[in-house]
């Protein structure tokens, strides 16, 4: 099987709040070599201005155990610096994947950007 590398988007978008909300949109595969894609796109972000965060997985195609250790060190980085974090476009599988090993600790999860952005409320 051929791995496709992990591209992470950054972006800022607005809510229905109006307050800016920093998204990471996943493309590819996320696995142990995404490190520097998933750990190393959140690291650049700004704790100040980065307060509120949406994870974007509606275009990842593979995630392996451990792309969600990387997933789950973020959410962990994420809590520590008082950051919140809404998740969306999870498959069902990995909704449930996710729910079990406990992330859900550190993030919701919802269907679409749009729901994702009204939890913040």
């Amino acid at each position: 099987m051929a791995e496709f590398s992990t591209k992470v988007k950054m972006e800022q978008v607005k809510c229905a709040s109006g307050d800016p909300i920093t998204v990471l949109r996943f493309a590819g595969d996320i696995t142990s070599s995404s490190e520097p894609a998933v750990l190393g796109t959140y690291n650049g972000l700004s704790p100040e201005t980065s307060k509120r965060i949406l994870l974007d997985f509606s275009k990842v195609e593979y995630l392996n155990s451990s792309g969600i250790a990387l997933i789950i060190q973020l959410l962990y980085a994420a809590s520590q610096k008082g950051q919140k974090v809404q998740t969306f476009g999870l498959t069902p599988h990995f909704q449930k994947v996710f729910t079990m090993v406990g992330i859900t600790k550190y993030t919701k999860l919802y269907p679409d950007e749009a729901a994702a952005c009204a939890g913040f409320e």
